[in-house]
């Protein structure tokens, strides 16, 4: 039994045949590009003798995303999302192949700006097309498509990267996707023309200049995080106050005081990415280093909470006790919660290591079942003229939510590794598991009165 109340439509089959193919395909670029970016960055920076920007080949595409998004949202409110979104895959196709061709590290770095502009487009557009093309009764099936085309570069998307860069070299890695690209928004190209917007959305120019401010307080925050200039502090705090006093004025009023309804379905979302996020960094090296696992056998816990987070998207699409929307992302924030302790259970002996990957598991398993769905209400929530805008707003708090809990987590673990390593872990794992307990009690005010 499923959810749907009206006939059960074939997604990958019916009508929505083609739309769905080159939803699940974009996204599956982006997010392969993000794993195997992470895979040959070592090898790129070796080649092109650039391990001081090391840290910055990854904040700068998501910082830069930031300004995308802003300036995506309305306008694909005012025009309808066929122009932005084909804009935003040329844009990104485009930084690819600078990436792929960069003869220095500081070129490469640009590629990577590129990229991410492009990307800020792409996720935006990915979005008020499914907003805009699906039914209500659908959307958590296409969210389910969306979540596998992100969960399947984790699982195959190293292993390839490395295996293209071991035969070609790590430029084919970028070189040779733009035209899978280019082929992936030409399926939904019909579909594009004729959704459209609202001549009368209007938005305020401001946004542009506060997401720029945005931005570079993530890339501060990052930069601060990796501790590689001596003035760090003075960096971090710099970059957290900027990031403080701009950031919110993208989101909708009261999103970081949990204000009920849509801000807290963004704040929700936010949080339990970033306690979700926060824990893994440091699960895989806490394996390697207190329980004596090699880098593989800590990599396949990654691999359990994929396959876990993919089956919760697929759970709340189709399970008929799940229907509840705010049931989904209940339930979902409490099984995060529970995987974040799989962190601390990592520093005591006695916990043997299976029990450790179930519980992870059941962590990936809530962020399938939490997510989504977060995103089909968020579409709920969100007239015809404020998907775009409401999407970026969403994304964007994402990425700033997520690089301040990182960055903060990477400062407090570099402290104390020197003198007091295990206690480095310990808060770590208690920053994660106190950001995804934020999470589920803002989860609890969901609906608006």
């Amino acid at each position: 039994m499923t959810v749907d109340a009206q006939p059960r439509e074939r997604l990958w089959l019916g009508p929505y045949g083609r739309v769905v193919a080159g939803i699940f395909s974009l996204a599956f670029l982006v997010a392969f590009e993000a794993m195997a970016v992470a895979t040959i960055m070592p090898a790129v920076a070796d080649d092109l003798d650039g391990l001081g920007l090391y840290a910055l080949a990854f904040a700068a595409t998501s910082a830069i995303g930031v300004i995308s998004m802003t300036i995506a949202g309305p306008m694909m409110d005012r025009q309808g999302p066929g122009g932005a979104l084909r804009a935003g895959v040329a844009i990104f196709a485009a930084g690819l192949v600078i990436a792929g061709l960069a003869p220095t590290m500081e070129l490469f770095l640009v590629g990577r700006c590129v990229q991410g502009l492009g990307s800020g487009f792409i996720g935006v557009g990915l979005y008020v097309v499914i907003g805009k093309v699906f039914p209500d009764h659908l959307r958590a099936r296409v969210w389910t498509v969306m979540t596998g085309a992100w969960v399947l570069p984790a699982l195959v998307g190293p292993v390839i990267a490395g295996f293209i860069a071991d035969l070609v070299g790590w430029r084919w890695v970028f070189l040779g996707v733009p035209l899978i690209a280019i082929a992936s928004v030409g399926l939904i190209w019909q579909a594009l023309s004729r959704l459209d917007g609202d001549p009368d959305v209007t938005s305020d120019r401001r946004r542009v200049g506060w997401a720029a401010f945005t931005a570079a307080g993530i890339l501060g925050v990052s930069v601060a995080g990796q501790r590689g200039v001596t003035w760090w502090p003075v960096l971090l705090v710099a970059a957290i106050a900027v990031t403080f006093v701009y950031g919110p004025r993208l989101l909708p009023r009261g999103t970081w005081l949990g204000r009920r309804g849509l801000p807290s379905i963004i704040a929700t979302r936010s949080l339990l990415s970033a306690g979700f996020f926060g824990a893994e960094t440091y699960v895989p090296l806490s394996l390697v280093q207190h329980r004596g696992l090699s880098v593989s056998q800590a990599g396949l816990l990654l691999t359990s909470a994929a396959v876990s987070w993919s089956l919760g998207s697929i759970i709340a699409a189709n399970l008929k006790a799940l229907e509840s929307k705010l049931l989904r992302v209940r339930l979902g924030a409490f099984c995060v919660l529970v995987g974040t302790t799989a962190g601390a259970l990592t520093l005591i002996d006695t916990v043997p290591v299976v029990a450790i990957v179930v519980i992870w598991s059941v962590g990936g398993l809530g962020m399938g079942m939490a997510a989504s769905t977060l995103g089909v209400l968020l579409l709920d929530h969100s007239p015809a003229g404020e998907q775009g805008v409401n999407s970026a707003a969403m994304q964007t708090s994402d990425a700033v939510v997520q690089s301040l809990v990182l960055a903060i987590g990477s400062v407090v673990f570099a402290i104390m590794l020197t003198s007091h390593a295990m206690t480095g872990y310990v808060l770590v794992f208690v920053l994660a598991a106190v950001t995804a307990a934020t999470a589920v009690v803002v989860s609890t005010r969901l609906e608006a009165r």
